[in-house]
């Protein structure tokens, strides 16, 4: 044993919460945060990057106000309505959902594009723990 004990040796390795760092000078936990990022906090790196970001937002208030424009308020109004319902129906919280009738609804079901091959759900790092995210979800966490 080296000259500091076994005592000191026992109370480096057990956590005591009266001698924890607490406050702004608690240092940051990877295990459970994670890494910080920067990105975040940055602003957008490229001008179109905002606009790309609400792409479909922006596509389908321009869909909805040329379907105005043409059949009148009633036909967007539908169609929108069919939207909400649409997005409220989902699979439990841990499960990946494809959105199938919202693709069938704006037409982008016969299209293949890029989060159809690189966003496989099979071969994501994130899969959380099923009732812990039930729980989560219901409010009883």
């Amino acid at each position: 044993m080296n000259s500091r004990g076994a005592a000191s040796l026992l109370k480096d390795s057990i956590l005591i919460p009266e001698l924890s760092a607490s406050g702004s000078f608690e240092g940051h936990d990877l295990l459970r945060r994670g890494f910080t990022s920067v990105k975040s906090e940055l602003l957008p790196s490229h001008p179109l990057e905002p606009s790309e970001k609400n792409f479909q937002l922006n596509q389908d208030k321009t869909n909805f106000a040329t379907l105005r424009n043409i059949q009148g308020l009633h036909a967007s109004l539908k169609l929108q309505m069919e939207f909400r319902a649409v997005k409220q129906v989902q699979r439990l919280p841990f499960l990946h959902s494809s959105n199938i009738a919202l693709d069938t609804l704006r037409g982008n079901d016969e299209c293949i594009g890029f989060e159809d091959i690189l966003n496989d759900p099979s071969q994501s790092e994130v899969m959380g723990e099923p009732h812990m995210m039930m729980e989560y979800k219901l409010g009883l966490l």
